[in-house]
């Protein structure tokens, strides 16, 4: 299934309550959703208020073509 992502975030959300920080995505795209896998790193190069489409192997693809 592909996934329409706009992109408003470029780092994921730390969560400091335990003994180690647990950091929850906030990019969409990780495969360890809630949390944080490293998937944001490939949208850091994508401008912010941007649509991007990705597909669902987490890669992007131009707009229709998922």
């Amino acid at each position: 299934m592909a996934r329409l992502v706009e992109h408003t975030a470029s780092e994921p959300i730390e969560i400091k309550p335990q003994k180690r920080s647990v950091w929850v995505c906030a990019c969409g795209l990780s495969r360890n959703f809630p949390l944080c896998d490293g998937s944001h790193r490939r949208t850091k190069d994508e401008p912010a208020g941007e649509l991007a489409r990705y597909n669902a192997d987490g890669r992007r693809v131009d707009q229709g073509n998922a």
